[in-house]
């Protein structure tokens, strides 16, 4: 499972949770970073998340510390989406400018592009020391912002205090998988049925995109079956 597949399942939730895609127009997410106590997380779920949510006219904020920046390109497609579907983009460096009023938060770890750009190199290379030495520095690095951190408090911040908290799973829970993480106990138990939800879509977005790639016309091929009311194969 991709997480760029993921991010289809966070707008398939987000069409249930909120009617459909016509009523996320003008909603409010925040894709923010998240102190996190390992290093190396992937770059796909923001880049995901800013790519795929302004284009359905969503006003998308992407919040990090500085030096935690994403592709240059998907930032700019950001931009693009949101201009022509009549959505917003926007970049901060606080997590609370981001989550106030925010009608859905996404607190998320990650790495810094240019850090994974070294990491490619090392890798290819095999320096095996020069890995240590970059993970060394990040960790130091990420220790420096773990006030970005989603608290109650932090949720106090958004649009009535009851945002839709997402994740793409599995979260780093401060005091239940790590000391010290993205998201609280209490933050995340709060929406652990929802993000449950969030990842129940995954195998249905993963089955729409093999029906598309097989059939050249799925959505008539669903109509015949629905019709038809064939009963499924045991």
């Amino acid at each position: 499972m991709t997480t760029r597949l993921s991010q289809w399942a966070d707008l398939a939730w987000l069409r249930e949770h909120f009617g459909s895609l016509e009523n996320l127009k003008g909603k409010k997410i925040a894709m923010t970073w998240a102190y996190s106590p390992s290093y190396g997380k992937p770059l796909s779920v923001p880049q995901g998340i800013i790519g795929l949510m302004t284009r359905f006219g969503m006003d998308v904020t992407l919040a990090h510390p500085e030096g935690y920046d994403l592709i240059p390109d998907v930032v700019e497609v950001a931009k693009n989406n949101a201009k022509a579907s009549g959505g917003s983009f926007r970049q901060v460096t606080s997590m609370e400018e981001a989550f106030k009023d925010a009608d859905i938060v996404y607190p998320k770890s990650w790495a810094p592009y240019k850090v994974m750009e070294e990491r490619t190199e090392l890798l290819r290379a095999n320096d095996h020391e020069g890995l240590k030495a970059l993970e060394k520095q990040c960790l130091a690095q990420n220790a420096q912002h773990k006030d970005w951190h989603c608290t109650e408090e932090m949720m106090e911040l958004t649009r009535d205090g009851e945002a839709l908290y997402m994740h793409c799973l599995p979260a780093d829970i401060s005091g239940v998988s790590c000391k010290e993480g993205e998201v609280t106990e209490g933050v995340f138990e709060k929406y652990r049925i929802a993000t449950y939800k969030e990842a129940s879509w995954k195998p249905y977005i993963i089955a729409a995109m093999i029906l598309s790639r097989k059939y050249a016309k799925p959505g008539a091929l669903l109509e015949q079956l629905l019709k038809e009311a064939q009963e499924r194969v045991k």
